[in-house]
This record gives C-alpha cells, sequence and structure tokens, in this order.
C-alpha cells in the first residue's frame, strides 16, 4: 500500500479541471489526469507542472471508452473519482442534442460502473446550476429549488446525471457522492500559468470579451437587452475558477471524512447575481479599454436569470468565495494577454 492519496481526475486538463488538479496538489493528493483533449489544450499541461513542480500524471483517453478508462483503474488505487469530463456548449447542446447525450451519459455511467467493479467509494460530480432550469419564482436558488425542465439539452444531461448518481446511491447507500452544482466560472490562476483555452469559437461571455478586446474577434453580440432584468441582459453568478477549484478540494475532504454512505448536492456560487452589460462595464474599467460590442437577438436555451443560495456550501464543506468578480476579469484579461505575446 502506499500514502499517497491518488485522486482520478477526469477532463483534469480542461479549464476547471486543471485549476482543480492544482489546488489538489497543493493540497497533498496525487491526481491522475484522464483527458482525450477533444475541449482542451495540451498547453496546459506545460503550465500545471510549472506550478506544481512535477509533470502531472495524465493518460489521453475518451471517458466514453469503457476499456481504456478501466486500464487506467487497474494502475492505481484511487482515493476518490471527481468526474469533470463533459460537452459542455449550451448553445451547441440545442443544435447537436445526441452529441450531448452519448458523452455526457455514458461517460458518467462508465465511471460509476469502474468505481464500483475497484471498490472506489468518493464521487465528485461537476454538475450545474442548469439543473434549476429557469426559476420561476425565486431566483435565488438553494438546493432545495425544484428541478424545473431544463432549458437546453446539456442542463438535461445534468438533472439526469443527479438522476442516476442518485438511483446509485439509493441501490447500496454504500458509496459517498456529492454533486456540486456550480455557476458562471470566470478568470484565471493569477501565475497565467493556466486558464481558459476555448476550442473554436467561445460559447462563454468573459472569452467573447478578452478576444474582442485583444482583436481576434471583430466584435461582442450581448444576446438579448429585453430579458426581465434591471437592465434587460441576463444576470447570472459569476465565481472565479479558483474559488471553484478549491470547492472540489472542499468537497473531497468532506467526501473522505464520512464513515458511511453519503449523497449531496451543493451550489457554488457567489450569491449575488451579475448582469452582461456589468460584465463588460467591469471590464472595461479593469483593462481601461473600450470594447466594441452590440445588443443582438436572444440566444436559445438561455435562462434570464439565476444566482446561488450557497449557504450549504458554507455549513456542509467549510467553503465560502474569496476572489472577487473584479479579481476575475482582471485575471481573465492578463491570461488572454499573454495567449496573445505567445502567437
Amino acid at each position: 500500500m502506499t500514502d499517497k492519496k491518488f485522486i482520478l481526475v477526469t477532463g483534469g486538463a480542461g479549464y476547471i479541471g486543471s485549476h482543480t488538479v492544482v489546488e489538489l496538489h497543493r493540497n497533498g493528493f496525487v491526481p491522475v489526469i484522464v483527458d482525450d483533449f477533444r475541449n482542451s489544450s495540451r498547453k496546459v499541461l506545460k503550465g500545471i507542472e510549472n506550478l506544481i513542480g512535477v509533470k502531472p500524471i495524465i493518460f489521453d483517453v475518451d471517458v466514453c471508452d469503457k476499456e481504456a478508462l478501466n486500464e487506467v483503474f487497474k494502475q492505481y488505487y484511487f482515493e476518490g473519482v471527481i468526474h469533470f469530463a463533459a460537452n459542455k456548449a449550451v448553445g451547441e447542446s440545442v443544435s447537436n442534442p445526441l452529441k450531448y447525450y452519448r458523452n455526457n451519459v455514458i461517460g458518467l455511467v462508465n465511471c460509476l460502473e469502474l468505481m464500483q467493479m475497484h471498490s472506489v467509494n468518493c464521487f465528485l460530480f461537476s454538475s450545474s446550476c442548469t439543473v434549476y432550469g429557469q426559476p420561476e419564482n425565486d431566483i435565488m436558488v438553494s438546493e432545495n429549488s425544484p428541478f424545473i425542465k431544463a432549458n437546453s439539452p446539456y442542463g438535461a444531461t445534468k438533472q439526469i446525471g443527479e438522476r442516476i448518481i442518485e438511483d446509485v446511491y439509493l441501490s447500496t447507500k454504500k458509496s459517498r457522492f456529492l454533486n456540486l452544482r456550480y455557476f458562471n466560472p470566470i478568470g484565471s490562476h493569477s501565475s497565467c500559468e493556466i486558464g481558459e483555452f476555448p476550442i473554436g469559437t467561445p460559447d462563454n461571455l468573459i472569452p467573447f470579451v478578452t478576444q474582442t478586446a485583444i482583436g481576434k474577434r471583430d466584435s461582442l453580440t450581448v444576446f438579448g437587452n429585453d430579458y426581465n432584468t434591471p437592465d434587460g441582459t441576463c444576470i447570472r453568478d459569476y465565481i472565479h475558477v479558483v474559488d471553484l477549484a478549491n470547492a472540489h478540494v472542499k468537497g473531497l475532504v468532506w467526501l473522505l471524512q464520512q464513515t458511511d454512505g453519503a449523497h449531496e448536492s451543493v451550489n457554488i456560487g457567489t450569491g449575488k447575481g451579475t448582469s452582461v452589460k456589468e460584465i463588460i462595464d467591469i471590464f472595461e474599467k479593469e483593462s481601461g479599454l473600450s470594447l466594441n460590442w452590440r445588443y443582438g437577438e436572444r440566444r436559445p436555451g438561455d435562462v434570464e436569470q439565476i444566482f446561488a443560495n450557497n449557504q450549504k456550501a458554507n455549513l456542509l464543506l467549510n467553503w465560502k468565495p474569496e476572489l472577487s468578480i473584479n479579481q476575475a476579469i482582471s485575471d481573465a484579461w492578463n491570461w488572454e494577454k499573454k495567449l496573445k505575446s505567445e502567437e
């Protein structure tokens, strides 16, 4: 037996995964990355290495390939699994739903089956606030808020994923499961060693903002200005990706501390909503630039406004956000400038 605490991190080369890998290492764990790089860049591996001081353990494996994933399980005794690997673009899921159902559901089922086969008892699922759909009444959602029909196939796969996990837990009540329902991660590591590598056209707001500011894109389109919000644009709960990464470490520690079976869901957000227009205003203030942007039509699948009640995260996991939205936007801009300097 080894005293090393190996943690399997599927999608560990992705945006949230890479930051979590760094925080896991900083807290004494040994992350083992599984990623097929369809939605990530191999460049991130050097950044991770620079931050943790050793080459990361990486397997180029698709989680939908059960046999290949099983070979990884055979090589290590995992204390737990953090499952990020999934397609995550809301707009793309609307136009190509089968891609999302195939990848997101099969990948999860494979992880859960192999976890049982290899007697791994702790599983942390990368869920999403999209499981709540568009709240009908209270837009500050708690973990007890009802699931409403998802606005997109992506959101539906997260609802299905949570249902699968619940059913697996109820079948044995032995393993420990934690769903982290996070809101909108932004920013990058302050070192600029790792950050977001959008593949193709970004689906998230901040990369589109920074790419427009740096000149990669001509202009930014804000999808809709006629929503029932103070300035007419959608409202989200934007959280610094490093805060989100630390929530995974806190969640994993909580799972490992449980002596019996467990099944919990926890919101990870700041508890404050910020509109798309406010994001643009903050960016212009932090960067000193005037962004070229315009209003356009609404985008299918977008939720009007939602943000987190994060009290359970504080009480159960002893976690709370520490980094501001201004810091997140500043870090994202510094990361974009670094990418530009390396072209």
